[in-house]
C-alpha cells in the first residue's frame, strides 16, 4: 500500500514577526485545534503573560475565560470565537464581554473577527482571531447614556443619516406624554419638532446637513392630538461613529397662555398681566418709559417696583446690556413684534438671569407701547452646559475617538479662549515634536522610536510639556494642542524657517 506524503510542518515564524507588533491582538490556531501563538497585545488584553495562561487549546481557553454578549447573556462554549473559527465560520465585529473565572475583577470588552490563511493549494494552514480591546469605548458610551438620561432638560437625539430618533430622555417624555417606544426609531417626519417654525425650510436643511439649528419657536403635536408651543434648538454631536443632532426644548405653553389671555380681553388685561406666571413689563415707545411690571418680574429680579417704573426703560439697572433692550424696542416699533431674543438680566443680588425676550406692539390709551415677556432659561442653559460638559469629558477620556471628533471639540472650546501663541512659544522645538506625536496617538515607546531617543528622555519631555501647558493627562494635552493648531508631528525640515535679519 503506497504511503501518503506528509505535509511538512507549517513555518509561521515570518508571519509571527509581521503581526507581533500590531495594535490588535492576534491569535494563531492550528486547524487541528491547538493555539500555536498569540502576540503580546492578545495576551495583555486577556490579562495574561504567557500562552499557557491564555490556553493552548479551545478547551483550555474556555476553562479560563467566560464570555457574554453585551446583553449579559452568557455564550455557550460552542459559540466562543475560537470554536467558531475552528468550524471555519467567518465573522467580523463580534462584540463580547470577557471575564476570567479565577479573577472576578477582570472584565474587558473585545471586538473579534476571524480569518483563514491558506497555502498555494487552497488548504487552510492557520486560523486567525484578530481581537481589539474596546472597553474604553463602551465605558464612555455608558457614561454618556447615564448623563443624557438623567438630564432634566427635554432632549432628543436624531441620527443625520436617516433622520430617525436614537435617544430620548425622560424630560422630553414628561413634557409631551409620549412613550419611549413611540419616539425611538421613529422619523423626524413622524414626530416633527420643527413644525410651524418661522424658518422651517432652512432649519430642515441644517438638519439634513448635520449643522447647528438656531433656537426657534415651533409647535409639537402631542399623542392626544393637542399641540404644545416650544422653543427648540439643535446641536450637532457625534454618537459613536454616527453624526447626530441633539435637540433641546423649552416649554412655552405658560407664556403662550399669558399672551393669549391679554389679547382676548382688554378688560381682563390688568388682572392677567399682574398674575401672569411669566415675568412681563409694559413700556411706551419713543420715548421708552416703563409703565408697569408684573409680580413675576419683581419676584424674579428682586427689585422693588418703585426702583423700576416711571423712568427711562432703557436705563434700568436690570439690563446687563441696555443696548440689547433698546434694539428690541426699536424692532417692535418697526415690525410690531419680536420673538425669542436672547438677553441677560441682572437681579438685585448681582446674579445673572438668562432670558428669551418676546415683545408685541399694543396700544394703551392710544399710546404706542410694547408688552414684553421674559422666559427664564437660566436652568436650561445650565442643563445644556452640563450635557455638553459630559460629552466633552467622554471625548477627552476616550482615546478611540477619531481626530475629526477631537478637532470638533477643540473648535467648540476655542470660543472665548486666548490666542495661546505665547504659550506655544514656551515649548522647545523638540517638545513641539513630542506634542505633535502625542496628538497622533503614539505611546512613549513609539515616540522614542520615531525621534530616536530613549523612553526615559521622552517621559521627561512629556512631563515638561504637561508642566508648561498646565495639564495632567494625554487627552487634555491633545485638546490643548488642537486648540492651537497642532494636529500632528511636523518634521523639522517642514517647519517654517525664519530668515535671520
Amino acid at each position: 500500500m503506497p504511503s501518503r506524503t506528509r505535509k511538512p510542518p507549517v513555518d509561521r515564524h515570518q508571519l509571527q514577526q509581521i503581526v507581533s507588533g500590531l495594535s490588535e491582538g492576534i491569535v494563531l490556531i492550528d486547524p487541528a485545534g491547538a493555539v500555536v501563538w498569540a502576540n503580546e497585545t492578545a495576551l495583555a488584553i486577556h490579562g495574561v503573560e504567557t500562552l499557557a495562561q491564555f490556553g493552548e487549546s479551545a478547551a483550555a481557553y474556555a476553562r479560563t475565560f467566560r464570555l457574554r454578549y453585551r446583553n449579559h447573556h452568557e455564550l455557550p462554549v460552542a459559540q466562543y470565537p475560537i470554536r467558531r473559527a475552528l468550524r471555519a465560520e467567518a465573522f467580523a465585529d463580534l462584540v463580547v464581554e470577557v471575564t476570567r473565572r479565577d479573577d472576578l475583577d477582570f472584565c474587558r470588552i473585545h471586538q473579534v473577527r476571524s480569518l483563514a490563511l491558506t497555502d498555494a493549494a487552497g488548504d487552510v494552514e492557520s486560523l486567525v482571531l484578530a481581537i481589539q480591546d474596546v472597553s474604553e469605548r463602551y465605558e464612555a458610551e455608558q457614561r454618556f447614556e447615564r448623563t443624557f438620561a438623567a438630564n432634566p432638560a427635554p432632549a432628543l437625539i436624531c441620527r443625520v443619516a436617516d433622520l430617525r430618533y436614537v435617544k430620548v430622555n425622560d424630560g422630553f417624555l414628561e413634557m409631551t406624554g409620549y412613550r419611549r417606544e413611540d419616539v425611538l426609531d421613529h422619523s423626524a417626519y413622524e414626530i416633527d419638532v420643527l413644525e410651524d417654525a418661522p424658518q422651517r425650510d432652512a432649519a430642515i436643511a441644517d438638519l439634513h446637513a448635520g449643522r447647528t439649528i438656531a433656537q426657534t419657536e415651533a409647535t409639537l403635536k402631542l399623542p392626544d392630538g393637542s399641540s404644545k408651543f416650544v422653543i427648540v434648538a439643535g446641536q450637532p454631536i457625534p454618537l459613536g461613529e454616527e453624526e447626530c443632532v441633539l435637540f433641546t426644548f423649552i416649554d412655552l405653553d405658560l407664556r403662550k397662555k399669558a399672551e393669549d389671555a391679554l389679547r382676548h380681553s382688554e378688560r381682563r388685561f390688568a388682572t392677567a398681566f399682574r398674575l401672569a406666571p411669566v415675568p412681563m413689563m409694559l413700556t411706551t415707545l419713543s420715548p421708552a418709559r416703563l409703565i408697569e411690571v408684573n409680580e413675576a418680574f419683581l419676584a424674579g429680579t428682586g427689585y422693588p417696583k418703585d426702583q423700576l417704573t416711571g423712568g427711562d426703560a432703557t436705563e434700568l439697572a436690570v439690563w446687563q446690556d441696555a443696548r440689547v433692550f433698546a434694539a428690541l424696542l426699536a424692532q417692535v416699533e418697526r415690525s410690531g413684534s419680536v420673538r425669542g431674543r436672547e438677553m441677560a438680566l441682572s437681579s438685585r443680588d448681582g446674579s445673572t438671569i438668562d432670558c428669551l425676550a418676546s415683545a408685541e406692539a399694543v396700544s394703551i390709551d392710544d399710546q404706542p407701547c410694547a408688552l414684553c415677556a421674559f422666559q427664564d432659561i437660566t436652568q436650561r442653559k445650565r442643563s445644556e452646559a452640563e450635557l455638553i460638559t459630559a460629552i466633552e469629558a467622554v471625548m477627552q477620556d476616550a482615546s478611540w475617538f477619531s481626530r475629526t471628533v477631537i478637532e470638533k471639540l477643540a473648535l467648540a472650546r476655542r470660543s472665548g479662549s486666548k490666542d495661546g501663541q505665547g504659550e506655544l512659544a514656551d515649548l522647545t522645538p523638540r517638545e513641539r515634536e513630542v506634542l505633535g506625536l502625542i496628538c497622533e496617538g503614539l505611546s512613549d515607546a513609539d515616540i522614542a522610536r520615531t525621534l530616536r531617543m530613549s523612553r526615559h528622555t521622552v517621559r521627561n519631555h512629556v512631563a515638561t510639556i504637561y508642566s508648561k501647558i498646565d495639564v495632567h493627562r494625554r487627552s487634555a494635552a491633545v485638546v490643548w494642542a488642537r486648540e492651537r493648531g497642532i494636529v500632528g508631528y511636523e518634521p523639522p525640515a517642514k517647519r517654517t524657517r525664519r530668515t535671520p535679519k
